[in-house]
């Protein structure tokens, strides 16, 4: 049974990347935008914010902008999903001996590999603009699974705006919030700065826990507490929103 899952969702999957490789303007377009921010903060506004730190400041806010990409990208999962029901695809798949959970899980792993490759791209740039890191091979791989399971669990989140949304602008419209959720957190500026009820938020919600940890990461200094509230964020996340998808999916395919 596990193999015969395994199968289905290789197979789906390297359907779904086709799409996207016909298509590259997807993940270019999901690029840009993080690009034209980190240009516009490095460039003209970065000069005029302070840190607190000796830094340089395209490093003290690479950390945000890679999850800003990664929440630009999560619509395009949730826009395929919808098209893909509205299509009757769905259905189809249905009277085929196809695994339930594969049809899902094809959208979730290639929005997992279209967005590692947006986020390579984001970084490349970065990286001409000047960020620097002494983070060692472990730190990058603590960062790379930070930003996988931080897709995963954004992409479950997709995965239930695409099933339950009406039209196709409100299945990936949920994503915007999400955009905009990295600028009310110590991604761009510290927490301290900010007035006194925005700073409880910022320094309570899950962005600030996960951008302070991969920072740390890329500094090569210790993460302390953040990395496991990170972690406890992502998880929980992923797990509900999991569960969610998969009733939502079950209740519309019966």
């Amino acid at each position: 049974m596990t193999t015969h899952v395994l199968s289905d969702t290789r197979v789906l999957t390297g359907r779904s990347l086709t799409h996207i490789m016909r298509s590259p303007d997807t993940i270019i377009t999901t690029a840009v935008t993080p690009i034209a921010l980190m240009l516009l903060f490095v460039y003209v506004l970065g000069g005029a914010i302070s840190t607190g730190s000796d830094e340089s400041y395209i490093n003290y806010m690479l950390p945000g902008i890679l999850l800003i990409t990664i929440a630009s990208g999560i619509a395009y999962t949730a826009y395929r999903l919808f098209l893909d029901m509205q299509g009757g695809i769905f259905e189809r798949f249905q009277s085929m001996p196809i695994a339930r959970s594969s049809v899902l899980w094809a959208h979730v792993l290639t929005s997992v590999v279209a967005n590692l490759v947006s986020i390579a791209i984001v970084i490349g740039v970065a990286l001409i603009m000047g960020f620097r890191t002494g983070a060692s091979i472990g730190a990058w791989l603590a960062v790379a699974g930070i930003l996988i399971l931080f897709t995963l669990a954004l992409t479950w989140l997709a995965v239930i705006a695409g099933l339950s949304a009406k039209t196709v602008d409100g299945a990936s419209a949920f994503s915007y919030p999400l955009i905009f959720l990295p600028f009310i957190s110590s991604a761009f500026v510290p927490t301290e700065s900010m007035p006194a009820p925005v700073a409880w938020f910022a320094e309570n919600q899950p962005v600030t826990s996960i951008v302070n940890s991969m920072r740390a990461l890329f500094a090569g200094q210790p993460v302390g507490s953040d990395i496991w509230i990170a972690l406890a964020w992502l998880v929980g996340i992923l797990v509900i929103a999991y569960a969610f998808a998969i009733s939502i999916y079950r209740r519309k395919m019966s």
